[in-house]
């Protein structure tokens, strides 16, 4: 059999032809007869057969997926070779519902070798082998499924995979080493699970994650921390159904899949290696419950962060986040909110104002039974900030007027820079509301910061709500490039960058000024990008207070993460922090974020 690598090169002289956005045909004069499958997913992630003709692949039925884009069946080898790094099981791509094939049947495939890339090639995914432009014909029926290979805590390496920088494609499988290498030497096999811990809750793609490893970076609460760049937690892997949606369990991170989930394990765009279950577990509550944080003392400010998911007038979400803002959160003294929509959420029709939005949200929470909060936000400029097109999104304060003032100095708009005076030897904005540095490029196409002047029992509390650059674009942790590209750091660093020369210049007007910084920063508590928020001595990221199984306000993938912070002054000292944990590890949640909550006495 020809290396993986040359047979790939040889296929890649020839005419290289791309199909819709996410699929790669390498078209090849080559023929190949009496192919096993083993022999088509060679030992590498590329096959040796891409772009070839192959004839008369047998194997076994394992499953068939009736619905989607991709619909075809995958089949199995029942004789495998002694090689751990081949798979013995492929797809054969029939692109609409393939007839008269059923699960048990013994055929035989004929077709061209194909490398799927799902989300096309500048995702960076990895691409999927299968068998396209199939003709295939039944031998036998009512044949045993090859037996499911048991994915465990024991087969799964702890190391995530070599690190080439650069593509893994042509690296040699090292299943026993690699988890990458494990599950990749898996494709298209039936392969099981038993007695699963979920990670990720039920989404409405009808996904969940679960972990093999039940003890990798536990919480509390049953979920799995990333915690570092290096520590990506092996043992997750992601759930779909063969079957109907309505089937597919409601599951809670902390719920466990109980007995045995088996299907072939396939590869997506959205997750990676994924067992497409013709067989679920049975869901066994974990019982997971809300979290609600004490209330503040009368003394101390109490200030959230809460990301509302695109909120605008036509959700009937208002009573759900009125009942967390008033019974989780226990009605903090300021909220800021991200996400808030303009009057008419998507419609693109140059509405700004999202005053409508505001006065639902307040008058939700009154009925709750908080308190008559008030607002203050500036309108950003129509398309201009980014989200959801036509949506306008943007930050807003909620504040509680019996308890905290907001000093309104006016001229605040869309393209007017807030700036920072000192006033009788204390830090002052020239404009509250306003915006911190609206023109820079490191805000284009991206929320900018709004600023606020608050005033708590006497002292001056600064402000400053942010929602930075999402990582939209960047590759996935099973990404063929290792380690994957963060591209979209680069914004994010310059908004950091930012807000970090804004904040030092209030603490330049006074020394021991309270600055709070604080919203959805789309980055880890680890990472580059609030390392430059907090600078030397100028903010710190007050979510590092809590033990590092704590740390998390999204759960993506399996992997719970921080995205949310609040990031305060060096006079802020003496605090207390809560990551409340409403959303991110439900299935029925009413946004994908936990709020943040931070009390402190100014």
């Amino acid at each position: 059999m020809p290396s993986k690598s040359s047979a790939r090169l040889a296929a890649l002289t020839v005419a290289a032809v791309c199909t819709a956005a996410s699929t790669v045909v390498l078209t090849s004069p080559a023929h190949a007869d009496s192919v096993r499958i083993h022999d088509i997913q060679g030992d590498t992630r590329i096959s040796p057969y891409a772009g070839q003709a192959v004839t008369d692949v047998t194997g076994i039925v394992t499953g068939v997926r009736t619905y989607g884009s991709s619909r075809g069946f995958w089949i199995q080898d029942p004789a495998p070779d002694a090689d751990p790094a081949t798979s013995e099981g492929v797809f054969v791509f029939t692109g609409s519902t393939p007839k008269g094939v059923a699960v048990g049947d013994a055929v035989t495939v004929s077709g061209t070798v194909t490398e799927y890339v799902p989300g096309g090639t500048s995702s960076g995914n990895q691409s999927l082998t299968e068998i396209t432009r199939p003709a295939f014909t039944v031998v036998s029926s009512g044949n045993a499924v090859p037996a499911a290979t048991p994915i465990t805590a024991r087969s799964v390496p702890a190391a995530y995979t070599p690190v080439p920088d650069g593509s893994v494609n042509d690296l040699r499988l090292h299943p026993a080493r690699y988890a990458l290498d494990l599950y990749e030497s898996l494709e298209g096999m039936n392969v099981q699970v038993s007695d699963t811990r979920v990670v990720g809750a039920t989404d409405p793609y009808t996904e969940l994650w679960v972990t093999v490893k039940p003890w990798e970076h536990r919480n509390l609460r049953g979920g799995t921390v990333y915690g570092s760049y290096g520590s990506q937690n092996t043992g997750r892997l992601q759930i779909q159904s063969l079957g109907r949606a309505a089937d597919f369990p409601d599951a809670n991170v902390g719920d466990t899949l109980a007995g045995r989930t088996a299907g072939p394990l396939d590869y997506n765009q959205y997750g990676g290696y994924t067992l497409v279950a013709g067989e679920l577990g049975t869901l066994r509550s974990g019982d997971l419950r809300r979290e609600t944080t004490r209330a503040q003392h009368g003394s101390e400010l109490a200030i959230a962060t809460y990301n509302v998911e695109n909120l605008d007038p036509s959700d009937d979400t208002f009573g759900a986040h009125a009942a967390a803002i008033v019974n989780h959160l226990r009605s903090p003294d300021i909220v800021s909110l991200e996400e808030i929509q303009d009057n008419n959420g998507p419609t693109d029709d140059g509405t700004v104002a999202a005053d409508r939005t505001m006065a639902l949200l307040i008058d939700a929470i009154e009925a709750a039974g908080g308190p008559r909060y008030d607002w203050r936000s500036v309108d950003p400029a129509d398309k201009e900030d980014g989200g959801q097109p036509g949506g306008n999104i943007r930050q807003a304060f909620l504040f509680n007027p019996a308890r905290v003032s907001f000093t309104d100095r006016p001229g605040g708009d869309a393209t007017t820079p807030t700036d920072v005076v000192k006033v009788r030897g204390r830090a002052a904005l020239t404009l509250s509301p306003g915006r911190v540095d609206p023109a820079s490029e490191a805000f284009a196409d991206s929320r900018k910061p709004l600023a606020g002047e608050f005033t708590f029992r006497g002292r001056t509390v600064i402000v400053v709500a942010n929602h930075f650059a999402s990582k939209g674009g960047d590759q996935s942790l099973t990404s063929q490039y290792q380690p994957p590209s963060r591209g979209s750091e680069t914004q994010r660093h310059l908004q950091a960058q930012a807000v970090h020369d804004f904040t030092a210049k209030v603490l330049k007007a006074q020394k021991n000024a309270h600055v709070v910084a604080l919203g959805d920063i789309n980055d880890f508590e680890f990472s580059r990008t609030t390392d430059i928020l907090e600078g030397r001595g100028v903010l710190w990221s007050a979510i590092k207070s809590l033990p590092k199984s704590e740390r998390y306000s999204y759960v993506y993938q399996g992997n719970s993460q921080v995205l949310d912070q609040i990031l305060i002054t060096p006079s802020i000292r003496r605090f207390s922090y809560d990551s409340v944990h409403i959303n991110a590890e439900f299935h029925d949640q009413i946004s994908d974020h936990d709020p943040q909550i931070l009390r402190f006495r100014p």
